[in-house]
Parts: C-alpha cells; sequence; structure tokens
C-alpha cells in the first residue's frame, strides 16, 4: 500500500465536531510515510472552506492533499470550453464565476439544495435534451446532516438523465474517472491505494470498482447492514482510528471478506 484516500464528512468529522481520535488517526497518517488525500463531494462548501474548517478542527493537511469534486467539474467544462448552467448550492458558485454562464450548453448539477425547484430543473432537462453534456458533481444519494439523512444530487441527476434520456459525466465519486485522476496526480496503481468512506456506494463501491481496496467505517451516513448491500472485499470497522490501524498494522488487512469482521465489537 502507497496510498490512502479518506472521505471528509462522517468518517473526519460530523457536523462542527470531530470524530473522537480522528484527529490523531490523521496525524498518524501524515507521518507513515503513505501518501495521503482528502477526497470529497463536498458541494456546500469552497476549497477554502473546507481547509479552513479542517484545520479548525486542528486537522493537519496541505492544500494540495484536498480534491474536491467541484473542481473538477470546474475544471472538465473550461477544458472544453464549454458554457454551464450550474444547478448547485449558493456556497460554491464562486468556485465556477470564472467561467462563462451565458447562453449555457452545458449543465453542471450538484447539491442544489432549496435550488432543486421545479423551474431549476426543468430549466436542465431542456437544455440537456438539446444536446447539452450532463456533469454531475458525484452520485451521492444522501448525506446525513445535524443527524437526518437527506437527499443528496444524486437522485436529481438521475432524474434528468432519465428525463433527457441521456447519461451524465459525473466527476467525482463513485466515478472510476475521478479515483483514476487522483491516483495520476499522485502516481499511484490502484491496487496500491485504499479509500476509506462511509459510503457504501460513493466510496467502497467506487472505490473497489476504479480497482483500490476500501475500508468501510460505521459513522456518518453509515447504516446498519451497508456492508452487505455490494459484493466485494472489504474491510469494515468501527471507525477511522480503527482503519488507519488496520492500515498501518498491516498492508493486508483491507482485503478481508465484505463481512462483518468486528460484529461482536
Amino acid at each position: 500500500m502507497k496510498a490512502v484516500f479518506l472521505d471528509l464528512s462522517g468518517v473526519l468529522y460530523i457536523g462542527q465536531e470531530a470524530i473522537p481520535g480522528a484527529v490523531q488517526a490523521v496525524a498518524r497518517l501524515q507521518r507513515s510515510g503513505l501518501t495521503l488525500r482528502f477526497v470529497t463531494n463536498t458541494s456546500r462548501m469552497t476549497r477554502r472552506q473546507i481547509l479552513d474548517s479542517l484545520r479548525q478542527l486542528d486537522f493537519e493537511i496541505e492544500d494540495a492533499q484536498l480534491v474536491t469534486a467541484p473542481l473538477a467539474a470546474r475544471d472538465w467544462i473550461q477544458s472544453r470550453g464549454l458554457r454551464p448552467y450550474c444547478l448547485i448550492h449558493d456556497a460554491i458558485r464562486e468556485e465556477f464565476a470564472g467561467l462563462d454562464q451565458s447562453d449555457p450548453n452545458a449543465v453542471i448539477i450538484g447539491d442544489a439544495a432549496d435550488g432543486f425547484t421545479y423551474a431549476a430543473l426543468n430549466r436542465a432537462f431542456e437544455l440537456c435534451l438539446e444536446g447539452a453534456p450532463l456533469v454531475g458533481i458525484g452520485r451521492n444519494r444522501y448525506f446525513r446532516l445535524d443527524g437526518r439523512f437527506q437527499l443528496d444530487a444524486g437522485p436529481f441527476i438521475t432524474a434528468v438523465e432519465y428525463a433527457a434520456d441521456t447519461e451524465a459525466v459525473i466527476v467525482g465519486k463513485p466515478s472510476r474517472a475521478f479515483f483514476e485522476q487522483v491516483l495520476g496526480e499522485i502516481g499511484c496503481s490502484p491496487g496500491d491505494a485504499v479509500m476509506v468512506g462511509d459510503d457504501v456506494h460513493g466510496d467502497v463501491e467506487g472505490a473497489l470498482k476504479a480497482g483500490l481496496q476500501a475500508v468501510l467505517v460505521r459513522t456518518g451516513k453509515y447504516r446498519s447492514g451497508d456492508e452487505r448491500r455490494i459484493d466485494g472485499e472489504f474491510l469494515v470497522v468501527d471507525s477511522v482510528v480503527e482503519a488507519v490501524d488496520a492500515l498501518l498494522a498491516d498492508e493486508q488487512a483491507v482485503a478481508e471478506p465484505a463481512r462483518d469482521p468486528f460484529q461482536s465489537g
């Protein structure tokens, strides 16, 4: 194992509080010599806000270690010279401020929260029906905030795909291309990297399909039985603390069967 990818919300923190022991666990990884990347689909905060929030919680993180799906979406659009209609959260509009958004010929959908109105979704549908490419900032089904499960962007992306008979380009997790982009940037092969996350589909299943190893933590959006919802071999642990213990103790620890080896705990 040469690299570790960590999800953020639900893995390192919940709400405004770090998960017990997470700060120390990340510090251990930073000292280990392994290449570390913080990989997130979070689309309600800018990259700078995420970095500031992590540091306020005492996490040690370098700017270059954070990879966000919203910026991947911006880069995808910019590299193709497209003009996007951005159905996104107001909090991250500044990330797309440098793009020409007049007379849109592409659609970006992220977690727009209350911005998911009929009119906004119908505008996205109309553009896609006319041939505009649809770009999704991740395909997460839901997330957990303030103790409640809430719809993420995935269901809305799927609705536009279905209505316009198109297929979205997913630039965040669980897209294979997203994982490959991060692997390419650090010069690491898929089998030498492991993804640690709380989303069995977006984090674990996505990583496995991209050839990475994976660890599912029972914090954040994890629900009892999630480990039985997908096929494949991965480790299941109580939190990022146990994940780091396993990763640093034995590189083979992540290749356990998809059953729950810590059920009694």
